[in-house]
């Protein structure tokens, strides 16, 4: 998350927007992400209906949740899924934006012909 933090200008420039998913209670939830000072949307989900939702798995042997990214473009489809199999398994800012910008490109590209 302080990656995402610290890279948040470069997700705005490419015309993205981050939603990040928490397991906690909205209240702590709320307090972490505003200690954090988190620029983006959170948004608490204790019941698990976003992470079903998008298929994020649970490792009852990690304690928790599992890392998963999903890219949704602004038609709403998945553009882009990645699930962790260990908690450091995120893909890194710089691989994301590449994907973005690739992806900017073909939107722009097909808009044009």
């Amino acid at each position: 998350m302080a990656q995402l933090r610290q890279d948040y200008q470069k997700f705005i420039e490419r015309d993205t927007e981050i939603i990040a998913i928490g397991p906690e209670r909205p209240q702590l939830f709320a307090d972490w992400w505003k200690h954090e000072k988190m620029p983006f949307i959170g948004i608490a989900d204790p019941e698990h209906i976003i992470a079903n939702r998008y298929g994020q798995k649970v490792n009852a042997l990690r304690f928790g949740r599992m890392p998963a990214m999903v890219i949704v473009d602004k038609e709403g489809t998945v553009v882009y899924r990645h699930y962790g199999k260990s908690m450091s398994d995120i893909p890194s800012d710089v691989e994301i934006l590449s994907f973005l910008d690739d992806l900017n490109k073909k939107k722009f590209t097909n808009e044009i012909a």
